[in-house]
């Protein structure tokens, strides 16, 4: 093991030294923290103006919302009952842009339903809702009080007003949190296939030069495989993790520095009212209504669970994968016959986005859950599944799924291992499957 690590070391600073892995590690995190920055920046791109159905059979409202419209949400009443789905498929009602459900309960539950063809922007939503609060909180006095509306707003709760998708009535394309496994596992492939193919570079390098030739006549050929995996590997994990420090300690500086006037809601301008009016909106505003990215991103992620969970996975993924692109690179005769092998491993990574949109659009088929066992896409999978919360990702299913992993990894080491040995000093032969079959069965 004292041999691999010195291997190790040597690959290390060899990657250290490199100008290009130093510039890696400034501009991968100044990248991502473009992209995060623009996501903030231009996250609330919904519609800015809405006509408005208000169906209200019992006439609470008594087809009065505001006594001071604006041109941005103009609202017409529906004296009988309206289904959602009449008002999505109903020809006559395709002029409007949403639809509001007041049911005779609403001064009770205090809750309201609005259907929208298309996302209004955050600014019309912020606006709809205080709107009705207020007519509510004047229908609630003149139904159930004798106090005066100043009195009764001291005491008053909030209205809930949920924004529902008139296609999508149950939220299931709602798959924000889903898109974040996708990213942390397009991570892994990326720098699996990036330091993956660094493995082979070298290993090809090393046998074109003749330097195995020296290195071998000191240590075994898996002393020579370990170390390289693991230097190249240390390597990715250093950038990786510099990469998180510096994606931290940006999105921190956008929080504290640039994006103050999104997170606080006391700077928030998005809303004309009287001055009473939005101070009281404000104090029932949560930052985090205000941009949908914020809210997933400082919200909505749980931090805790899927960091551990990324990096466990991105190691074991790293061991498994770099066996095939060592053991290729230590059998291939040329440059040329490694890179013709090395394209069904990129198959096999470009299924792991396949596997991401099963298990984000379809968590409980059977294609996810044989995505989930399957060595290949497992990591893309389980990222997917532990960010969404879905059925697939409880503690003892993602620990069953890495220790299937684990496995795996352990033998396609000791078959790369074996294929090391055998052609590690050959060169200049045509690689083929009945020559890697040959070196198998050689002990």
């Amino acid at each position: 093991m004292r041999n691999s690590w010195l291997i190790a070391s040597r690959e290390f600073m060899e990657r250290w030294n490199s100008r290009s892995y130093k510039i890696m590690l400034i501009l991968g995190p100044l990248l991502i923290l473009l992209f995060t920055y623009f996501l903030l920046k231009f996250g609330d791109q919904g519609k800015n103006s809405l006509r408005v159905l208000i169906a209200d059979p019992a006439n609470l409202f008594d087809n009065k919302i505001t006594s001071h419209p604006s041109q941005a949400v103009e609202y017409l009443f529906y004296d009988t009952y309206l289904d959602y789905e009449e008002f999505r498929d109903g020809n006559r009602f395709k002029e409007f842009d949403a639809f509001v459900e007041i049911n005779e309960k609403v001064l009770q539950n205090k809750t309201v339903k609005l259907f929208y063809r298309e996302s209004p922007s955050l600014d019309i939503k912020m606006k709809i809702k205080f709107e009705l609060e207020r007519r509510t909180e004047e229908r609630m006095i003149a139904e159930f009080t004798d106090l005066s509306i100043d009195r009764f707003r001291q005491l008053k709760q909030p209205l809930n007003v949920d924004f529902i998708n008139v296609y999508d009535p149950k939220n299931q394309a709602d798959n924000n949190r889903g898109w974040v496994g996708i990213f942390f596992g397009s991570l892994i492939l990326f720098f699996i296939g990036l330091f993956g193919m660094t493995i082979l570079r070298s290993t090809s390098k090393d046998k074109s030069n003749r330097v195995v030739e020296v290195i071998l006549a000191s240590v075994r050929s898996s002393d020579l495989m370990l170390g390289k995996i693991i230097g190249i590997g240390l390597s990715a994990l250093v950038q990786l993790v510099i990469w998180s420090v510096f994606v931290v300690i940006g999105l921190f500086v956008f929080k504290e520095f640039i994006f103050t006037d999104i997170f606080d809601p006391s700077n928030y301008e998005g809303i004309q009212y009287a001055s009473d009016i939005k101070n009281d909106i404000l104090l029932n505003a949560s930052s985090s209504r205000y941009n949908a990215f914020i809210d997933l991103i400082f919200h909505r992620i749980n931090y805790g669970v899927i960091l551990p969970v990324f990096f466990i996975f991105f190691l074991v993924s790293y061991f498994f994968y770099a066996a095939f692109f060592m053991a290729i690179g230590a059998t291939s005769g040329s440059e040329s016959d490694g890179q013709q092998f090395v394209i069904p491993i990129f198959c096999l990574l470009l299924l792991s986005f396949y596997a991401g949109f099963v298990a984000m659009y379809y968590p409980d088929s059977f294609l996810a859950t044989f995505f989930a066992y399957f060595p290949f896409t497992a990591a893309m999978t389980v990222l997917v599944n532990v960010s969404t919360a879905s059925s697939a990702s409880g503690l003892v299913q993602v620990l069953f799924v890495l220790l299937i992993l684990l496995c795996h990894a352990f033998i396609f080491l000791k078959i790369a291992a074996r294929l090391v040995k055998n052609g590690i000093l050959n060169s200049g032969h045509r690689l083929n499957l009945s020559t890697i079959w040959l070196w198998l069965k050689k002990s």
